[in-house]
């Protein structure tokens, strides 16, 4: 017997026709009665493998045979042949693909991958996506390489080979000879071994062949080989080597391949070169989902649209890991999709933060005091969420210890204030006007910092997430910090 088995394509519309014919208005009400997780549901209305028990009692729930929707039609008899609709979609030209972030629960931002799309398209040569950890940088490259995949029928230039590099594996070397020889040999040419120390010889290699071959490079986590201190400056390559590359293939005629850059840090030497090749590059900074792309996710993972949600949402503004974290908790032991107990266990949470932000709007705006806990109230927050984010600021204080100051002094701000009010906050710590637009500018590099005009003022403000884990800095804060 297998282990585990999955509903056929042609079977899916089917299946999700039995869950309302047989009286359940979402998958979550099916994962109660059930008392399966609503993972797991949702997974067998897609086509994913679940374990065959698990398969058997859905199938059992719905009036389903088992035995029949894990097969394909097998003659003009079945579902498929008199309903189109029915029938198994045509197979993905980038099925084969390895994806770490971009999944089927994957929702919105339609216009900007039409936008950052046409951009690769054309002239835009190396596109970075910024953002805070979790915001969704990875997911989003790695849906704009399923467009630019092989078999698109409108690419310009075709059909990019995919390439991966992912600087947060600490298992592999991040000298740029080693970048380069693993790209060279992911891309079938013979790294010989004395050419390993020749950093300059394997960068024309790999220039040369970057504009004759069309590759789409995805890097990872860039930050990671960038540095940073108050004298130095900020966000620079650890190897110089890489500038010269990223140089040479702004430079470049004919360049064929294209690179989709991620990273929580603005890359400073990468924009002082593009600055003189701003048709063929691009920074674009993420920010959360909007409450519609919000609701599309709810939906998507089997919720139906509930304002206990939408408040959820709201707090964390969209943030899309969080979101993700929380609705895998609701969907899965002990709650089973009931929103209305997981806001019971937790709620008091989210309630902490509403009503700080109603008396900011009300002229309280500080509060030191505030226990905002968005990043750590529950296991899996911890687990996913506030590790992230901690070793975010852990950089932060390690690189530039005075924007790492900065910003848990500015946490006591509940809503966006002057400039110069953050700005105050190091003249305590004898930093000069200098020093401290200095400091703001390695935040704003780093997108710790939103900004907002109104009338003729710069406001600024922390993302509410990264207030939780500034605000339990801030406690700690020393002069000898």
């Amino acid at each position: 017997m297998p282990r585990s088995a999955c509903v056929h394509p042609a079977y899916q519309a089917t299946a999700t026709q039995a869950l309302e014919r047989n009286g359940y208005l979402t998958q979550g009400q099916l994962a109660i009665q059930l008392e399966i997780a609503l993972s797991t549901v949702s997974r067998f209305f897609r086509g994913i493998r679940i374990s065959i028990s698990n398969f058997e009692n859905i199938c059992e729930a719905l009036a389903l045979n088992p035995n029949e929707i894990i097969l394909p039609p097998s003659d003009t008899s079945s579902p498929s042949a008199s309903d189109p609709t029915l029938k198994p979609s045509a197979p993905s030209s980038t099925q084969s693909t390895q994806f770490f972030a971009y999944d089927p629960f994957w929702v919105g931002r339609h216009s900007l991958i039409q936008n950052l799309t046409e951009k690769l398209q054309t002239t835009c040569r190396l596109l970075l996506i910024a953002g805070i950890s979790g915001v969704g940088k990875t997911a989003l490259a790695e849906r704009l390489s399923s467009e630019l995949q092989p078999d698109t029928p409108t690419l310009t230039p075709p059909s990019l080979t995919l390439l991966r590099e992912n600087f947060d594996n600490q298992e592999q070397p991040a000298d740029f000879a080693s970048f380069a020889a693993r790209l060279l040999e992911g891309s079938g040419q013979v790294v010989l071994p004395e050419e390993r120390s020749q950093p300059q010889l394997l960068a024309r290699r790999l220039v040369a062949h970057l504009q004759a071959a069309p590759v789409l490079v995805l890097i990872d986590s860039l930050e990671n080989i960038l540095k940073g201190n108050e004298q130095e400056g900020w966000s620079e390559f650890k190897d110089s080597e890489y500038v010269s590359f990223f140089q040479a293939v702004l430079a470049s005629d004919n360049f064929r391949s294209r690179f989709i850059l991620t990273s929580q840090e603005l890359p400073a030497q990468i924009q002082s070169v593009g600055s003189r090749y701003q048709n063929s590059w691009y920074a674009h900074p993420l920010s959360g989902l909007s409450e519609a792309e919000q609701q599309t996710l709810y939906e998507k993972t089997g919720f139906t649209q509930e304002l206990l949600l939408t408040r959820i949402g709201k707090a964390y503004e969209g943030h899309p890991l969080a979101l993700r974290t929380i609705l895998g908790e609701i969907g899965d032991r002990p709650f089973f999709g009931n929103v209305a107990a997981y806001w019971k266990r937790y709620g008091t949470e989210i309630e902490a933060v509403e009503k700080a932000l109603a008396e900011a709007a009300e002229g309280n705006i500080t509060g030191a005091e505030d226990e905002w806990r968005l990043d750590r109230f529950t296991r899996a927050l911890r687990r996913n969420v506030q590790i992230r984010l901690e070793h975010t600021l852990e950089r932060l204080h390690q690189d530039v210890r005075y924007a790492y100051i900065l910003l848990c002094e500015t946490a006591v701000y509940r809503c966006a204030v002057p400039e110069d009010w953050w700005l105050s906050h190091l003249e305590d710590w004898q930093q000069n006007e200098a020093q401290q637009l200095a400091a703001l500018d390695a935040l704003r590099d780093r997108y710790l910092v939103e900004e907002r005009t109104e009338a003729d003022e710069i406001l600024l403000k922390q993302h509410n997430l990264i207030r939780s884990v500034s605000l339990a800095h801030l406690k700690a804060l020393t002069f000898d910090s």
